[in-house]
């Protein structure tokens, strides 16, 4: 039986859809997502299992190894060998909702390899609220704690050698448009400029239409977020993440938690970058 998302609405709005019990394959790393996440207009910001990358699932937290287990989706990067069909995804299953509101949702999770074992537990929060006529902000904030007897290790593909792949933790699918995206942060204005730095924010724009656009402005919200690196990807996709883990495993002992808090300021219309600059410094708080 499908149990309908819970939804975040601004008014008589609603702004996203938060399937929070999902039917999935295995291969995908069953886990909650948001989508569709929209604008205040109506733009639709978020892409759901696009034909080459059926493991995108608009906004997630998704991580690619996590002692071993593939918590991402699709094939595992395997040292000295590359990507490969492992039977190792894990899921993350929905506990408890603590709050539920139009603007608020937090719940508790927890991440189950794939023969059951019970490695992380979540709290997890989403919430909503406006910020002006064309523009509301998004904030994600999770906690993951170790729950095993032994130290976790969490990793990119990066980690393993694959050049460049560092994602793994708070990940956005967004739709491709009609042409090319523009991005900024405080690292520059190039893909190849952004991606693997850390910077305050970093904003996408891509059109919607012929005379439409959507600009999505991600701020990493808490000193340990700003720590981590930017993953982002235009060619092909548009894929924006922050990274728990780049070159090096992120080590997790037993019983400690890591905690990580973006805000996304989701706007219609292309926003100059001082004006993403303004919203992110507004909005860190």
């Amino acid at each position: 039986m499908r149990i309908e998302p819970a939804v975040l609405r601004l008014g008589d709005r609603t702004v996203a859809e938060y399937v929070w019990c999902p039917e999935l394959p295995a291969a995908a790393a069953p886990r909650p997502y948001l989508h569709p996440v929209r604008t205040m207009a109506g733009t639709v910001v978020t892409a759901l299992k696009p034909t080459s990358h059926l493991h995108h699932l608009g906004a997630s937290i998704a991580v690619a190894d996590i002692d071993g287990h593939n918590f991402w989706g699709s094939r595992t990067f395997v040292e000295g060998h590359g990507p490969a069909w492992l039977n190792n995804h894990g899921t993350q299953e929905h506990v408890r909702w603590a709050q539920r509101t139009p603007s608020r949702l937090r719940h508790s999770l927890r991440w189950l390899s794939i023969d059951r074992e019970q490695l992380l537990t979540e709290r997890r929060t989403w919430s909503a609220r406006p910020v002006d006529a064309g523009v509301w902000a998004l904030t994600c904030e999770f906690d993951l704690t170790n729950s095993t007897a032994r130290t976790l290790r969490i990793q990119s593909p990066a980690a393993v050698g694959r050049a460049g792949a560092g994602f793994g933790g708070f990940f956005w699918r967004a739709p491709s448009g009609p042409g090319e995206c523009r991005v900024a942060a405080t690292s520059g204005d190039s893909t190849d400029a952004i991606h693997g730095s850390r910077s305050p924010w970093l904003a996408v724009s891509a059109p919607a239409g012929e005379q439409s656009w959507w600009t999505l402005v991600f701020i990493a919200a808490s000193p340990q977020t700003r720590d981590d690196r930017w993953f982002l990807r235009t060619r092909d996709y548009i894929g924006v993440g922050s990274a728990l883990s780049w070159e090096s495993p992120l080590m997790l002992p037993p019983d400690a938690t890591l905690r990580r808090r973006i805000v996304v300021a989701v706007a219609d219309g292309l926003l100059p970058p001082d004006r993403a600059a303004a919203l992110a410094a507004e909005l860190a708080t």
